[in-house]
């Protein structure tokens, strides 16, 4: 649904606050059983931090093919109605009867888009794009990826210069754009709300000793998804930020601030299975690379222990268990010495690699607590598991640190308690 048409939106319903793959499954699931959903994202597109990634453990496939099928179960649905570009800005009442403050941005393209193109093509300002997590550059109005979902473009209001440029709307053909919109807020009145609001990277600026943000060739786990997709900012091509060159040699950073009281305290049970994922990236790619993973402890789930020993098998592949307390950089060749304790040969090590990729944790999104500070949360921030006597729930990394098929799972779960709460 368009923001166009807000005001329609009255009728009770199931709030579910986040499009990323917990949100689209707690939707999905929830209105194929006959309840009126209305689904909000705050980013101008569906898929949250899933379709950013390269390819999913175990199979390995890519991000696509679960969205493609989500994505169409809810343009087919009319029980969902979906708001992007929208943030939730209050939520009043009570489990049975709450009033959701919303506000949708400013949309500057409209529903008639094509997304043909030359739009870009007379646009004079660029920007740095998010969705590559600030590797590569798009126009002031872009698409935000290939399998966008809507599939239009979006204006970044932060840097367009709006009339004073104008371009874009002489290039149209299809009256598409509309540099005066202005932002939309209103209502809706739901019985119970999913808060389906995801994660975000630890920021790993707060660890001076690893690097990151002073060497350009330190990355974090993320942004190497991005490196090694084909629709990334190098075309899947495995590079070095610094130089464009393929790295002949890569150290995987384990609890790059997890596991430590000074930054994340606990263990986001996943990263140890990302970076040896992403060595399957590198070993496909650049096979004659060498690498090596440090790490405290290699935590690997049941279900995927047999994935992890396959893995583990590359002979390109060297585990050193030992926390890593130091990188530093020659800044004549940007290499990068990583200086860890061996804990299982007793002594300190430094190696000399060409990249690093830092397995940053995964935070909770504080936006639930900001709506509604008197829900209960565990120490760490996220939507405590029992929570349900409000009428909210949370679903998938709002609760906890979860890979893709927990959170699909877990959303499942939550759409039933929305459903039943009262």
């Amino acid at each position: 649904m368009s923001s166009e048409n807000v005001g329609e939106a009255k009728n009770e319903g199931i709030l579910v606050v986040g499009g990323g793959i917990s949100g689209m499954t707690a939707a999905v699931e929830a209105a194929e059983v006959g309840k009126k959903v209305y689904l909000v994202e705050k980013e101008p597109y569906l898929g949250g931090r899933v379709v950013r990634m390269n390819q999913y453990f175990p199979k390995l496939c890519p991000p696509v093919c679960g969205f493609e099928i989500n994505s169409r179960r809810i343009k087919q649905n009319p029980r969902i109605e979906t708001f992007v570009s929208t943030q939730v800005k209050k939520i009043t009442g009570r489990p049975g009867a709450f009033v959701v403050t919303l506000e949708t941005k400013a949309s500057m393209v409209n529903d008639n888009c094509t997304a043909c193109g030359k739009c870009i093509d007379q646009c004079p300002v660029e920007r740095k794009d998010d969705f590559n997590y600030g590797m590569a550059k798009t126009k002031a109005i872009f698409l935000p990826h290939a399998m966008a979902y809507p599939f239009k473009y979006v204006i970044d209001p932060s840097v367009c210069k709006g009339k004073d440029c104008a371009k874009c709307v002489e290039a149209c053909e299809y009256d598409a754009i509309d540099l005066d919109a202005v932002p939309v807020e209103f209502e809706l009145n739901v019985t119970s709300v999913v808060f389906a609001t995801g994660w975000k990277p630890y920021d790993a600026t707060r660890m001076e000793n690893l690097g990151f943000g002073k060497f350009k060739n330190v990355v974090t786990n993320v942004m190497m998804e991005r490196i090694a997709a084909v629709d990334g900012p190098t075309g899947g091509k495995i590079q070095r930020p610094s130089d464009g060159k393929e790295p002949k040699s890569i150290a995987f950073v384990q609890c790059a601030g997890s596991r430590d009281e000074n930054h994340l305290a606990y263990c986001s049970g996943v990263c140890c299975m990302a970076s040896l994922k992403q060595s399957t990236y590198v070993k496909e790619k650049l096979p004659d690379c060498n690498m090596e993973m440090f790490y405290i402890d290699l935590r690997v789930a049941p279900r995927v222990e047999e994935f992890s020993v396959k893995v583990q098998e590359n002979e390109k592949l060297k585990l050193t268990k030992g926390k890593v307390a130091e990188i530093t950089e020659d800044p004549s060749t940007g290499n990068l010495t990583v200086t860890a304790e061996d804990t299982l040969a007793g002594e300190k090590i430094h190696r000399e690699v060409e990249m690093v990729v830092l397995a940053t944790g995964m935070e909770p999104n504080p936006v639930v607590k900001e709506l509604v500070p008197d829900l209960e949360f565990d120490e760490h921030g996220f939507v405590h598991p029992e929570t349900t006597d409000k009428g909210i729930v949370g679903a998938g990394c709002a609760k906890a640190p979860l890979d893709v098929y927990s959170s699909v799972q877990d959303a499942t779960a939550a759409a039933l308690k929305a459903i039943i709460l009262r």
